[in-house]
């Protein structure tokens, strides 16, 4: 049974609550008017110190529920970062680096991340890189495991620094075809840039390898590639590429050393050392990355020695004539995808040459060009690089003066060096040399002025300039290497070349003297200058409009025996004049035809006739005289020029001479001795050539 509390109790407790409530609503209403608690008026004890602990409880849980549920979110992100299973990310950043590679990237192993540091870093192992589909071999690259951190605070601000790139095992494959085709070429992207990466503190490379092949060049190189954090003794980092291998069946080997890494800024250069040595070429360069690990930009002082600077294609891929050995040093600089090759100074064989060079991207093209100098040079040097026979000169390799050797035993000027086409359809040129002197020669060669041009294979070398001390031959040669074999053009003026400078000296004094003129259009078919001129077709002329000669040779031409020797003997300086002088050859498939041959002078008139093979480079001319005056001992005998280009032999036609030489002894055993005179003389009366005409004709 439920007891019903009296009316003073329940009266009594509607009053404290009453009271409660009032002091509430009063402390409430303080607070809204920001009144301090001073002019309280008194409350019961208990009112107070309950009321207290309740505005307290009431604050407090907000901010007890909050901190938990941070703590617990905080705790939830750490656990699972802690607990991450990373290989989740595997595939898509396999797609990205795919996509940015144009090759595929798979990580075959685990994938590992600690980023709650200020350097958060990444560790991949078992990582494959494939090839295109041509090479045959699938793999491109092979890396054991790759780590690689990053600073934080950096990151935050936009920019990337690198603490840490640590390589294990990297395995690296590098392969171009007989076609020139790269597996490290990115196809469909045009220019190629430069390497450049974010400057890295510590570089750590453990047991790397690298294998170079370039059927195109016939180039091999297995290197490997070191970095250590610490070097024994120094405590200081370095950077170590070493290979060895083979070029064009010689050995080769290359260094690459850098400085301690530690110490990288990126407002400081990186300093490195290079050499390479390919069989006799030699190369060595010491310089600075002008911004660590941006390979767009670096200088150095660059040496280089060696046989042939046509080697350099093997290792560079640009395209230089065959020369004698060189040795060259200066400044070699590269900006983006241009390099400069300036202030540099050195010998070519026996002459030395100044300049520069650069080398840039032109329509997507290699392409060089440059001003080259030779204060002194050596015309034996010029004609190798233009084509000519090597000379066994001090500077001539052992292989130049075995080729010079076996074309003087064969009595050849010519040379067989062939022509590489597939060098000239590498890159394009535009080159000028100059030469302000020139050694002592026997032609009296002053200076030389080109300008060499190379267009997609075809090759320009206009102007071709040379200067005597009296004359100039000037002119173009163009080469088609376009096609399946080269074409040659070549259209060579002489102009005021004087005649002295030519023929030889006698007792001190010249045989004759005058003024050449000649001019020479000739098309040639073949991969070098000897294949070229034993095709050729076209024409050649000489002429001299005026001059004189030794009165004793003039005879000898017209085989004018008693008067010719006698001047001769007796070493006469009298002269007589050439009235003029023309020979005119038809070439066709490498023969010259001497179409007209006239040497007029004062007291005979020669005609000559016969070929000149440029394929054998043999001669076969013979020169007919008609004396102008009485002479009484004449041999009936034409003068005959044979022999080699390069060692042409004068002569009498035996047959002649034997024939004649039976008329006179029949004329002396029959009719009377005083006969045989007869035989022997020749009244004279050949008329002056028209010289006029003669020069005229084309």
């Amino acid at each position: 049974m439920q007891t019903i509390p009296l009316w003073s109790e329940v009266s009594h407790r509607a009053k404290r609550l009453a009271a409660r409530g009032r002091v509430r609503l009063r402390l409430a209403r303080e607070r809204l008017a920001g009144r301090g608690t001073t002019t309280t008026p008194p409350r019961p004890a208990d009112t107070v110190t309950q009321a207290q602990p309740a505005t307290v409880a009431k604050h407090r849980r907000p901010l007890v529920w909050s901190g938990g549920i941070l703590a617990f979110l905080v705790l939830a992100v750490v656990l699972i970062i802690a607990f991450w299973n990373w290989d989740w990310f595997k595939g898509p950043i396999s797609r990205w680096v795919s996509a940015q590679t144009h090759r595929e990237v798979v990580i075959q192993g685990h994938l590992k991340a600690h980023i709650l540091t200020w350097t958060p870093s990444m560790t991949a192992s078992d990582i494959a890189v494939s090839n295109p589909s041509w090479p045959g071999d699938p793999r491109y690259a092979h890396i054991d495991r790759f780590t690689v951190s990053v600073r934080l605070p950096a990151l935050l601000r936009g920019r990337l620094d690198v603490p840490l790139v640590d390589v294990e095992h990297p395995d690296l494959k590098l392969f171009t075809d007989v076609k020139g085709r790269s597996n490290w070429s990115t196809p469909n992207q045009g220019d190629e840039k430069p390497l450049k990466l974010p400057p890295i503190q510590h570089l750590i490379v453990r047991d790397g390898h690298i294998v170079m092949t370039d059927l195109h060049r016939r180039f091999h190189l297995i290197g490997e590639m070191e970095s250590e954090e610490d070097t024994p003794g120094s405590g200081r980092g370095t950077f170590k590429l070493t290979g060895r291998g083979d070029l064009n069946a010689e050995p080769i080997s290359l260094e690459i050393t850098g400085g301690p890494l530690i110490d990288v800024r990126r407002d400081q250069p990186y300093q490195f050392k290079a050499s390479l040595i390919a069989g006799p070429t030699r190369l060595a360069a010491t310089g600075a990355i002008d911004k660590p690990f941006d390979f767009g930009g670096f200088h150095a002082q660059l040496t280089g020695s060696g046989r042939d600077l046509a080697d350099l294609y093997q290792i560079t891929g640009l395209t230089f004539p065959n020369t004698p050995p060189y040795q060259t040093t200066g400044r070699l600089t590269r900006a983006g995808n241009r390099f400069t090759y300036d202030h540099f100074s050195g010998r070519v064989g026996d002459s030395d040459i100044a300049g520069s060079l650069i080398v840039d991207k032109k329509a997507g093209r290699r392409f060089l060009s440059g001003n080259l100098l030779s204060r002194s040079l050596d015309w034996k040097d010029l004609a190798q690089v233009m084509g000519g026979a090597p000379v066994a000169s001090k500077a001539a390799s052992p292989t130049q003066k075995a080729v010079a050797r076996s074309l003087a035993a064969q009595g050849r000027l010519l040379p067989d060096a062939p022509l590489y086409t597939d060098r000239l359809r590498a890159m394009d040129a535009d080159v000028r040399f100059q030469a302000t002197a020139v050694k002592a020669n026997r032609v009296r060669l002053t200076g030389v002025k080109l300008r060499v041009r190379l267009d997609h294979a075809f090759l320009t070398i206009d102007p071709l300039a040379f200067s005597f001390a009296q004359g100039v031959l000037d002119g173009s040669v163009k080469i088609n290497g376009r096609g399946a074999q080269p074409v040659t053009d070549a259209d060579l003026h002489l102009s005021n070349y004087a005649l002295q400078n030519i023929l030889p000296v006698r007792d001190g004094a010249p045989v004759a003297s005058g003024i050449v003129d000649g001019r020479a259009r000739l098309h040639g078919v073949g991969p070098s200058v000897h294949a070229a001129a034993s095709t050729a077709s076209g024409t050649v002329r000489f002429s001299v409009p005026h001059g004189e000669i030794r009165q004793a040779f003039a005879e000898l031409m017209g085989i004018n025996v008693g008067k010719g020797l006698s001047l001769l003997l007796a070493k006469s300086p009298k002269k007589t004049d050439l009235r003029c002088a023309a020979a005119d050859f038809d070439v066709k498939n490498g023969i010259m035809q001497a179409r007209n041959i006239t040497i007029d002078t004062g007291v005979v008139v020669s005609q000559g006739q016969g070929t000149v093979n440029l394929n054998t480079e043999t001669l076969n001319l013979r020169l007919s005289g008609k004396s102008k005056k009485l002479r009484l001992l004449k041999l009936w005998a034409p003068v005959t020029v044979k022999g080699s280009l390069s060692h042409p032999k004068l002569g009498v036609q035996g047959q002649a001479v034997a024939a004649q030489a039976g008329v006179v002894g029949a004329l002396a055993a029959f009719v009377h001795p005083l006969a045989a005179v007869v035989a022997l003389a020749t009244p004279g009366g050949a008329k002056d050539v028209d010289c006029s005409a003669l020069l005229a004709r084309r």
